[in-house]
């Protein structure tokens, strides 16, 4: 009898896990809150210039007047761009009755999309690859014994400051523009001879290259800088370089004023930009893709150039 009472026991747990089970492997999962580095099919839809033809099971289907992106958030699902799929879908969150997909999306779909006047991330204009002359100094922060700072995934900034940095120079140089870098390898120099070195060549511009850091791992997007008494000039490349940059579908923290001392002691017009933050999970990822940097990389190159 006591076994007998230690089967149906069994069996009924057994059941019990056969129907709850399922639920926890789902890959849809149902929460109550936002989950982080996250957003929701709409904003996704419309950080790229699309709009939601079709929203729910057993796909979403974002379009514009030359692109058509279909979402299939099944178990195993994947992202087509134009008919071509491009990478998995990933898990994705009910909440409220919102679905949230993961942010790397954005920069994912952003690649494969097809430019033209009805797409226009962020608000912003895609530059021309025009030509230009000119010497332009490509500073990547830090170097040797200073690494600057250290990623989610624990690579440093000086690595990848210096990798985007390469990645600028090549573009300009294939567009006409004389560059000169301030370090090519992993070393230290100061901040003073950084920028003696715009000074002692009579550089048009200087740009250093640097990837922010915050306490907070939800701090996302890239900024500009400039000095508080910057000129008219270095104002507009830093203007032209932000909105080259929304190319990137990473989000943008604006132009920001402050007087970093690369920045003031160039006599010539001098921007910083900070290309992402290495402590959000999502962005540091997106950092230590060769092939992020070099939309990075494009994305300044084309500021740079329509500012020249």
């Amino acid at each position: 009898m006591r076994i007998q009472k230690c089967l149906i026991v069994i069996i009924a747990l057994v059941g019990a896990f056969t129907l709850t089970g399922c639920g926890g492997s789902s890959y849809q999962s149902h929460i109550t809150t936002k989950p982080s580095y996250s957003v929701s099919v709409s904003q996704l839809a419309a950080r790229l210039g699309l709009t939601i033809q079709k929203a729910g099971s057993p796909y979403y289907e974002l379009k514009n007047a030359n692109n058509r992106v279909l979402l299939f958030t099944h178990q195993g699902g994947r992202v087509y761009v134009n008919g071509t799929a491009i990478c998995p879908m990933g898990t994705t969150t009910q909440v409220g009755g919102v679905t949230y997909v993961s942010e790397l999306l954005v920069p994912k779909i952003c690649g494969y999309l097809i430019s033209g006047s009805a797409i226009t991330l962020n608000s912003y204009k895609t530059f021309s690859p025009k030509t230009a002359s000119g010497t332009v100094v490509i500073d990547p922060g830090h170097g040797g014994k200073d690494p600057g700072a250290t990623s989610y995934h624990g690579y440093y900034e000086k690595t990848v400051n210096l990798s985007i940095a390469r990645k600028v120079a090549s573009h300009l140089e294939n567009r006409g523009v004389r560059v000169i870098m301030t370090r090519n390898s992993d070393i230290f120099i100061e901040l003073n001879e950084r920028a003696d070195i715009a000074n002692r060549a009579g550089a048009d511009l200087f740009v250093s290259i640097h990837a922010d850091a915050h306490q907070s791992s939800s701090q996302n997007g890239y900024t500009i800088y400039v000095a508080r008494s910057a000129s008219w000039t270095s104002k507009k490349v830093g203007i032209a370089v932000e909105q080259a940059m929304g190319q990137t579908g990473l989000a943008s923290k604006g132009i920001r004023n402050s007087d970093f001392r690369v920045l003031v002691r160039t006599a010539c017009p001098a921007v910083l930009v900070e290309c992402g933050y290495l402590t959000n999970p999502s962005e540091a990822s997106l950092l230590d893709d060769s092939q992020f940097q070099d939309r990075i990389a494009r994305s300044i190159a084309d500021g740079i150039i329509a500012a020249l």
